[in-house]
């Protein structure tokens, strides 16, 4: 049986309900798009452990094999065989960690393929090690909802309790990363965003209680390290690490430095990480120091400042959420492009008036107004350029002009906004 076979039937009813209401063109990509991970990213390997690669690089972030089956989560607890599929997902991502906690991506196999040539060198299990605090987030979050869906403890084994530990352990490690840090990052011959400057220390930090990130979900290198969605993301998995290290692990300490620690982070952020913008008032910055610099954007990828409810930070409807994102929706974010098709955030990781198909499904699963969420899903479906799929950067003048024509993350968040609009219908 095919992997994607396990969602057939959910497939074919939810594209049945999109047909019944003439959205024949959304069917379509659902239709594709839903089962494309299970259908062309995934594999089971030996130690019956799944391998869940992005698409057209065949190497498995931390980051994206989650995002990859996060549309899957609300269909495992009945059924078992998708239910194991994830099951073995998040025990080769707590396989990875133990390898190295500073990875972002990692080869199938003991192989040493990947960015060989990076100092210092990693090994061999590792494709690339650019150190993100979200791809340790994404570890734990995907876990965490899991386990709320399913009931499943199984997957909380000793191998488990010691990779949240070390997890927790390496924030702890960069909240005083010029200190205690023993992370460093060169990458030569290349452009600027793709290494760590300073001696591959990055950008002199203070001490604030937020954990430090080299890069950022889009795998480019932080500016300033104190990366707020990120940080806020820790917060949000960590406080839900709490319970299970308590109740389920028996794990006292490790629950008590993980509330500590999302304590600490979040107080950081409040004092060093949202500002009284004079025309938007309090809202949140994309990264800083600590010492009164600041980076005022927003990036398309997940965890963003637009994504902060769809990470399970905070309601739609908080007030200083809101004010910043009446900013990233606006001009006065760099990264928000207007053309004569699309209009939506993009990212610095991809050309100049490029819109992600991720940046509109996220302002679609994050509206509070239904008919925002419908504009969202327009865009998307008339812009996929005759393909049937998702893209990464998409020209805001000319859709048929796009990066990635495979990239299984932007597929499933793209139908995870589908699943959401036939909720709330």
């Amino acid at each position: 049986m095919r992997y994607q076979d396990y969602l057939l039937p959910v497939t074919e009813a939810i594209c049945d309900k999109l047909r019944a209401k003439g959205k024949d063109k959304l069917a379509l990509l659902f239709k594709n798009c839903f089962p494309n991970t299970l259908a062309t990213t995934t594999r089971v390997m030996e130690d019956g452990t799944t391998y869940v690669f992005t698409g057209d690089i065949p190497a498995m972030w931390l980051r994206d094999s989650s995002a990859q089956v996060h549309q899957y989560l609300p269909f495992c607890a009945e059924n078992q065989p998708l239910s194991d599929l994830i099951a073995g997902l998040i025990r080769r991502q707590v396989f990875y960690v133990l390898k190295d906690p500073y990875a972002n991506a990692y080869n199938p196999e003991e192989n040493g393929a990947g960015h060989t040539t990076d100092r210092p060198l990693q090994g061999k299990w590792v494709f690339e090690r650019k150190y993100e605090v979200d791809s340790l987030c994404y570890v734990l979050q995907l876990s965490e909802l899991f386990y709320e869906k399913t009931g499943r403890t199984d997957i909380f084994d000793e191998e488990y309790r010691l990779a949240a530990n070390l997890i927790v352990d390496t924030f702890v490690s960069e909240q005083h990363h010029g200190l205690s840090s023993p992370y460093r990052f060169f990458r030569d011959n290349t452009v600027y965003h793709d290494t760590i400057h300073n001696n591959g220390l990055g950008a002199p930090v203070s001490y604030t209680g937020m954990t430090w990130s080299g890069f950022r979900p889009s795998d480019d290198a932080c500016t300033y390290g104190y990366l707020i969605p990120s940080n806020l993301f820790a917060v949000t998995v960590l406080r839900k690490l709490v319970p299970i290290a308590e109740t389920v692990l028996n794990d006292a300490a490790l629950a008590a430095k993980a509330g500590r620690l999302a304590d600490e982070i979040e107080d950081g952020v409040k004092k060093y990480g949202i500002v009284d913008h004079p025309k938007y008032g309090k809202m949140y910055a994309y990264e800083t120091d600590g010492m009164g610099n600041y980076v005022f954007m927003d990036d398309a990828n997940v965890p963003s400042l637009i994504a902060l409810p769809y990470i399970g930070y905070c309601a739609p409807d908080d007030e200083i959420y809101l004010n910043t994102r009446r900013f990233l929706l606006s001009e006065d974010n760099p990264y928000y492009f207007k053309g004569k098709k699309l209009a939506g955030l993009g990212s610095p990781h991809t050309p100049e008036g490029y819109v992600w198909h991720i940046g509109l499904t996220l302002q679609g699963l994050t509206a509070t107004d239904p008919a925002e969420r419908e504009r969202m899903l327009s865009m998307l479906e008339s812009s996929d350029a005759g393909t049937g799929y998702m893209h990464e950067g998409v020209n805001a003048d000319d859709p048929t002009q796009y990066t990635r024509e495979w990239f299984a993350w932007s597929n499933s968040i793209f139908s995870e906004l589908v699943l959401r609009s036939l909720e709330n219908e």
